[in-house]
């Protein structure tokens, strides 16, 4: 559509309607000038008065009486027609800037309106890491089959953190200190912790370290998914500082990870979701445990949307009302909180710390506890 534009900005800054004295009663247009201004943006939009009334439902002659009267109303001329062309003047130009974000807010009114009263359906694809999708999406994966019998669901376990709309996935569950996407729309269901931790007989051999520093004498587990997986960060203090680690075992997984540290391979730093029980059951040992690692948030993210899809929305509003009362901690795992007071950190030096008498890591038996079976570090 072309447009005359013989000082096209004068008037864009003069054009409105008629002017009226502002009051609460004439401040609000009527409905006939919402619907005149509808229609013209229709036909604007579509350069075609036959093409924008169709796609009001309304007829060629309706569309052009519409436009004829707000032209008549407005005391200037919005459209030029021909028998080939059509083209806004400048005042229909300004109108046009007006008339079209109206209808836009229209159309996503009506979008949003559509979409809050569909039921959820069609499939629903979910991305989480391999351990915390094994342990902990069967449950609130099953309530919400049974609650939108429409919905088929498809589970995708990866550790590694997979682009959302590269690979179709319309929810992730992303276990982090911090989103790496800043893009994605992220709820939160629930908090974890990094643990550092040994099995018994790894302890036995090469004894527990009581310091950060101690780990440079240590085999550490790699987790080859992690940035900066040569270095663990600790927190002492209210300071950060980093270890240097060395490695004689990596693996891409962190279920791997479980795996070696339970055969007695090294140390390791696990989410507490996945060796909670192994905690508890004395299969594996925190060692460190004064020094605060860092602090993991488990949501739940998916792509920003003007109008986010049915389906998507009750999902992750099921998962954050299943995780209020995260699983993992229900076994006596606690977060570390601003109660705990940590001691200062050894300074790394270059010089060999002085050696100390290994000792196992077992089970501890204390006041009126002595029940417990390899209680839980307190």
């Amino acid at each position: 559509m072309e447009i005359v534009r013989p000082a096209a900005e004068a008037a864009a800054s003069r054009f409105s309607f008629p002017r009226r004295p502002v009051t609460e009663r004439s401040v609000a247009a009527s409905t006939d000038e919402v619907i005149s201004l509808l229609v013209f943006a229709r036909v604007v939009e579509a350069k075609s008065f036959t093409a924008g009334a169709g796609r009001l439902g309304l007829s060629k002659s309706v569309a052009s009486a519409r436009i004829a009267q707000l032209e008549e109303r407005l005391g200037t001329r919005l459209l030029l027609r021909t028998t080939r062309r059509l083209s806004l003047t400048a005042d229909g130009l300004a109108l046009y800037e007006q008339a079209a974000r109206m209808a836009q807010a229209a159309d996503d009114a009506a979008l949003l309106a559509a979409g809050a009263a569909a039921q959820p359906r069609g499939v629903l694809r979910v991305n989480a890491p391999v351990a915390f999708g094994e342990r902990y999406l069967a449950e609130p994966m099953a309530k919400y089959l049974e609650a939108h019998p429409r919905v088929k669901l498809e589970l995708v376990l990866s550790d590694r953190f997979e682009d959302l709309v590269e690979q179709r996935v319309d929810v992730a569950i992303r276990i982090s200190a911090k989103l790496r996407d800043s893009t994605l729309v992220g709820r939160k269901l629930g908090d974890d912790r990094s643990v550092v931790c040994a099995a018994p007989s790894y302890l036995a051999r090469r004894g527990s370290p009581e310091n950060p520093i101690d780990l440079i004498h240590h085999d550490c587990l790699r987790y080859s998914l992690v940035a900066a997986a040569d270095e663990w960060r600790f927190k002492s203090g209210g300071k950060e500082f980093s270890v240097p680690v060395s490695s004689r075992f990596e693996a891409a997984s962190g279920s791997m990870v479980r795996t070696a540290a339970l055969a007695g391979i090294g140390l390791a730093v696990m989410p507490s979701f996945m060796i909670a029980a192994d905690l508890v059951a004395g299969d594996l040992n925190e060692v460190l445990e004064p020094f605060s690692f860092a602090r993991l948030s488990v949501s739940a993210v998916y792509a920003p949307s003007k109008v986010v899809p049915r389906n998507v929305r009750a999902f992750v509003d099921l998962l954050v009302d299943h995780f209020r009362t995260p699983p993992w901690q229900s076994n006596g795992q606690r977060l570390p909180g601003p109660q705990r007071t940590t001691p200062q950190a050894t300074t790394p030096r270059a010089t060999t710390p002085q050696a100390t008498t290994p000792r196992v890591a077992g089970p501890r038996v204390a006041g009126p506890r002595a029940k417990e079976t390899a209680p839980l570090r307190r």
